[in-house]
């Protein structure tokens, strides 16, 4: 099985590639998000996908900024794993016939990319850390405690929305 397309030779090549993949995982979010903003049906949700919606926007302008100074580009690597995730979610909302139902979709969709993305931050933030790159590692860590109020407030949303969808059909 092959993991990376590319020659990856040490730490400071696999941060960058990271760093590539999260900016291309974040550009793939801003096209989703919206599709999930209308097929919502919960104010709250709306409101809470619309502002993480913003949220991400600033988070891919960090991104650029940390490659542009790490590399003196801004470059892509395809994220494999959020394009499955979005193809997922979006099986899961049209699949779902019930508001209720599609919002719990919505929310469990949105919840794994959250986690993903935490997950992905936190072990570039990692990297960074190691290499010395403490500007990059600060900016990570904003976005890393972005994504985990974000998955908060998606719980607290299910917490309300979910016995509805349980209660549908």
């Amino acid at each position: 099985m092959k993991f990376f397309s590319a020659n990856l030779a040490n730490l400071r090549e696999l941060y960058i590639n990271q760093l590539q993949m999260l900016l291309s995982a974040e550009r793939q979010i801003t096209e989703a998000v919206p599709k999930m903003i209308e097929k919502a049906s919960d104010l709250q949700l709306k409101q809470a996908l619309q502002s993480h919606l913003q949220e991400t926007e600033v988070q891919v302008t960090r991104l650029e900024e940390i490659l542009q100074q790490t590399t003196g580009e801004v470059e892509t690597v395809k994220c494999k794993a959020l394009a499955a995730l979005v193809e997922e979610a979006e099986d899961m909302i049209k699949d779902a016939s019930d508001e209720s139902v599609r919002d719990a979709a919505i929310i469990a969709a949105a919840q794994r990319v959250e986690h993903y993305e935490i997950a992905t931050y936190g072990a570039v933030r990692h990297f960074a850390q190691i290499l010395g790159e403490s500007t990059p590692a600060q900016l990570l860590d904003q976005t890393i405690k972005e994504e985990g109020h974000a998955d908060h407030l998606l719980t607290s949303i299910a917490d309300r929305v979910n016995p509805y969808a349980e209660k549908a059909a």
